[in-house]
């Protein structure tokens, strides 16, 4: 079989037309032709690349400082001096809790924010009793998130600190945020047979909202300036990995022998059987 070639990427497998010649000079000279399939095929140009393999996760995104906002003293709500997405700092008065029974009046008693930060809740409305042991909002930091994933058992030996990751908003279709590992919890929970691990979101990107629901890919081995190429270009013959690789100096189409790394989505490593430039059929391999 010849090869043709049409493009770049694309290539067709041909065969000749082959004359047949008279068997002496007496003899009336007969041309015979023979017609062989023409088959369409697709082919790639090999090429080194970094290729990422990485475990996949959906996760929550949350603040790495939530506070509660805790009153003093019972009594009734009042003067309230803030709303949900204002900043205070620590110290500062963002409400009042007025302490007078029938027949009692008392000087209120301010609620203060324990840290500095956005209030992200503030459910409560004025005449609201409270007392201390009952939270009234939230404040938190909003420039510092995190992202809360859990990790099954059978992937544990897979993650550690430092550990870089991609991820995806339904808000933002098409676009990538970086995140890397922080925090990996030592032990495992005994019901889920899962581990928590804390992503931080880096670098920090106003877009990304706190309650926000991520697709997470957690690069577990990244393999730097590997030959790949399209999985469908890796066929099996007699129980080897194959494929077909276009030989330009004499138009023909080989089969070559290779050994297969590891394989992210559509792609795969070759780790020995091909060189950097090589043309392989990618598809319609099976007709030849």
């Amino acid at each position: 079989m010849t090869v043709k070639r049409i493009s770049p990427v694309v290539a067709g497998i041909v065969c000749g037309v082959v004359l047949m010649g008279c068997a002496g000079k007496s003899e009336k000279q007969v041309a015979t032709p023979v017609e062989e399939a023409v088959y369409a095929v697709n082919t790639y140009i090999t090429s080194e690349e970094n290729l990422d393999e990485y475990l996949e996760f959906g996760g929550d995104v949350s603040a790495v400082s939530n506070v509660d906002i805790m009153p003093d003293t019972s009594g009734k709500l009042v003067g309230i001096r803030v709303a949900v997405g204002d900043v205070a700092k620590a110290g500062e008065i963002i409400a009042e809790v007025d302490p007078s029974k029938p027949g009692m009046t008392y000087v209120t008693s301010p609620v203060r924010a324990p840290v500095s930060g956005t209030i992200t809740s503030f459910p409560l409305s004025s005449g609201t009793m409270v007392a201390p042991s009952m939270s009234v909002g939230k404040i938190s930091s909003t420039k510092d998130l995190e992202i809360n994933i859990s990790v099954a058992e059978r992937f544990v030996s897979r993650i550690q600190m430092g550990q870089k990751a991609i991820l995806t908003f339904d808000a933002y279709p098409g676009e990538e945020f970086t995140a890397k590992v922080t925090s990996v919890s030592p032990v495992l929970d005994t019901t889920s047979r899962s581990m928590s691990v804390k992503l931080k979101v880096d670098p920090p990107d106003d877009r990304v909202k706190i309650g926000m629901y991520t697709r997470v890919k957690l690069i577990t081995q990244t393999k730097e300036q590997a030959i790949v190429i399209p999985r469908t270009a890796v066929v099996t013959r007699n129980d080897a990995d194959t494929v077909f690789v276009v030989d330009s100096a004499t138009s023909t189409v080989n089969a070559v022998p290779v050994t297969v790394g590891i394989t992210v989505d559509d792609k795969v490593e070759i780790t020995s059987g091909l060189t950097v430039g090589a043309g392989v059929v990618m598809s319609g391999q099976t007709l030849l």
